[in-house]
């Protein structure tokens, strides 16, 4: 079979594989989040925890506890990887340095995964599975809490509360996260995926005997896509074969990165009683997804750079078990969502695809995003789509029944500026200060784009590279570990604050006037301002990294 045919099947299948899922597991989410009833399970979780799981937050307390929640994950993180070497199953390793751990832990809290080190020479097995592992799944937990306090804020009326983080994180991790991961790793395991506690040694050709790094590699896998984490357990990543060994894994892991954002577009529309306000949303998330696919897909598999046109392929830096097409999609759905794996070297697509990747992270990670990141980043779009809709109406916008006045639309101001504001100030930083002579790892607009790539993955949590630079001096590790803090934390806060405003208004009565924003008009308004968004922020950077080297 050749590549293309390989490649529009793998699509095909993928595309059949996700519709199969749709209903039922965006159905769930939307019982998970709405039951009233407590698992055994978790009622000893809120026992040992003190929590009450009756009581409700206001969008201050919420807030409060994501916050401190994710900053005592940081601290505890921390504190596990500099002390690696007195747990079990360290594989004698030393503990990771203060910065790098630093940057570590706030890579995995943020939900980015963004790794300045190698994971099969840095950690042991208890740091990755304690570590690393448990907060893929608190991280991914506290994502979706986030985007259903969200639609409480439009379902609610008149209501100060926007639910109970605690219960929302403990049902996403046990009735959501895990039962998915588990069946995931047991489908990765079944698909070459290794799943040990020992290193082997193996006999090479040359008779020597070569140490390979085995570890519990299918159940961190699972949920690091599921998540969308990104963490490789090894350096090499999804493009390791003890990773990711053939093309069913590789379109296994693509799956479980797309299925639940995918999905919670189901739950939104079920949990608003408004089916096809759902489909409208995963509509513009569709579009833009397949506009992202074609151009990354046919720069890659057409070769346009000099390099590709002399060796005849744009295949530097591709693993030969997938080619160009799979590379593609798996680009495209790792950028689009804050996943951040890789099964290839983003630092050798061509400028067009390379270009194309990076864009996907400036648009907000909405097509279809991170888990829960995703919907509530597109919701916040489409309120600005509301209000640019009534300015040229002379209309009060509003969307799903609430009204969008100056306080709404200050949290959204806010939240579009926060992530270009932390990515192009850390890139203009890194290129203007002196004191980091080594920043661009290569000339021109090459290494440009690397170093805007790294704040751009940062910022947005998504957590892929770019490579080719070096960014393990404290510089790096200090601004990029600040910048996935601040792009996670802050957005989340002005999200529960809009849900918190959103949740004590009433109901507006729909008229003739209203804006339907479930038809075909509202998602070509929507697309376009997310892409107009991105143009107006982005554009004079793209200019000097991804455009400068495609028209070279």
């Amino acid at each position: 079979m050749s590549d293309t045919a390989a490649g529009l099947l793998s699509i095909a299948v993928l595309v059949l594989l996700l519709a199969a899922v749709y209903v039922p597991l965006g159905d769930h989410m939307a019982r998970v989040y709405t039951s009233s009833r407590h698992l055994r399970v978790e009622r000893l979780v809120y026992r040992l925890s003190g929590v009450r799981p009756d009581v409700e937050q206001s969008p201050r307390s919420y807030a409060l506890s994501v916050v401190g929640f994710s900053l005592v994950g940081v601290v505890v993180l921390m504190a596990i990887l500099i002390g690696q070497s007195h747990l079990p199953m360290s594989r004698d390793l030393p503990g990771m340095p203060f910065w790098m751990s630093f940057n570590t832990a706030a890579s995995f809290v943020a939900n980015t995964n963004w790794q300045s080190y190698a994971g099969e020479s840095t950690l042991g097995f208890t740091a990755q599975m304690a570590g690393l592992a448990v907060q893929n799944f608190l991280s991914a937990a506290v994502g979706m809490a986030v985007a259903i306090a969200l639609v409480r804020g439009f379902v609610r009326v008149k209501d100060g509360t926007l639910g109970n983080f605690w219960v929302d994180l403990t049902r996403g991790t046990v009735r959501i996260l895990l039962p998915i991961a588990f069946v995931g790793a047991v489908l990765l395991i079944a698909g070459g995926v290794i799943q040990s506690f020992s290193d082997s040694t193996m006999h090479t050709l040359s008779g020597a005997d070569q140490v390979l790094t085995g570890g519990p590699v299918a159940s961190q896998e699972a949920i690091k896509e599921l998540g969308t984490n990104g963490g490789g357990f090894f350096n090499a990543n999804s493009a390791h074969p003890f990773e990711n060994p053939s093309g069913y894994t590789n379109l296994l892991e693509i799956f479980l990165i797309l299925v639940i954002p995918i999905a919670l577009t189901r739950t939104l529309g079920t949990l608003l009683g408004r089916r096809r306000q759902g489909l409208a949303v995963l509509g513009a998330m569709v579009f833009l997804m397949a506009v992202s696919l074609t151009v990354v897909t046919v720069a890659e598999v057409g070769g346009h750079s000099a390099t590709a046109q002399a060796a005849g392929a744009a295949m530097e830096g591709k693993e030969t078990r997938f080619g160009e097409w799979a590379s593609a999609l798996f680009g495209m759905a790792t950028t689009g969502t804050s996943t951040g794996a890789v099964n290839s070297a983003h630092d050798s697509f061509t400028p067009a695809g390379g270009g194309g990747v990076l864009v996907n992270m400036m648009l907000g990670e909405i097509t279809p995003g991170g888990v829960g990141s995703g919907i509530y980043g597109i919701l916040v779009m489409a309120i600005l789509t509301v209000f640019v809709a009534g300015l040229m109406v002379g209309r009060t916008p509003e969307l799903l029944g609430k009204k969008i006045g100056s306080r709404q639309m200050t949290y959204v101001a806010l939240y579009t500026l926060t992530t270009p504001a932390l990515v192009l100030l850390g890139t203009g930083v890194a290129m203007a200060l002196g004191a980091t002579p080594d920043t661009m790892g290569n000339p021109g607009g090459h290494g440009f784009s690397e170093v805007l790539y790294a704040y751009t993955s940062g910022a947005n949590n998504n957590g892929s590279a770019f490579g080719g630079i070096t960014v393990t001096s404290t510089f790096f590790q200090v601004t990029i570990g600040l910048a996935m803090l601040l792009g996670r934390l802050i957005p989340i806060v002005l999200v529960l604050l809009l849900a918190g405003s959103l949740a004590q208004q009433g109901k507006v009565p729909e008229t003739a006037g209203t804006l339907p924003t479930h038809k075909p008009l509202f998602v070509g308004m929507l697309v376009g301002v997310i892409l107009i968004m991105t143009g107006l922020t982005y554009f004079p950077a793209l200019a000097l990294g991804p455009i400068a080297e495609a028209l070279a």
